[in-house]
């Protein structure tokens, strides 16, 4: 009775393990099969090139605002806070202190 009870163990085992070997095979053909492989292919280049015309989108505003800040400092516009705070004041911005070094402020252009 002990070997029947071991080898019907050792064939339900044998069937368990190769239908799970059988899954896991197939899904690896599916996820190597050409479709496959070229969707995966498309969704990472579409997620790559997002990703990188963001960087570039990104990349042209903060050119524009060093630009901006570049012209005013060159035109007198751009002024320091900590120029015109006296030693001892406080400056918030949303209500929050900060330092008056740190706070720029640039004027309009006038359009003459």
């Amino acid at each position: 009775m002990k070997r029947a009870t071991w080898f019907v163990g050792g064939v339900a085992a044998g069937a368990v393990g190769a239908g799970y070997a059988k899954r896991k095979v197939r899904v690896a053909a599916a996820q190597i099969a050409p479709s496959s492989v070229v969707r995966s292919a498309v969704t990472s280049v579409r997620s790559t090139s997002r990703t990188v015309a963001d960087a570039v989108r990104e990349g042209r505003l903060a050119m524009r605002r060093h630009e901006e800040e570049a012209r005013a400092r060159q035109e007198g516009r751009l002024v320091s806070l900590a120029d015109h705070v006296e030693p001892g004041d406080q400056v918030l911005v949303d209500g929050q202190p900060v330092a008056s070094g740190r706070v720029i402020v640039m004027r309009q252009r006038t359009t003459s």
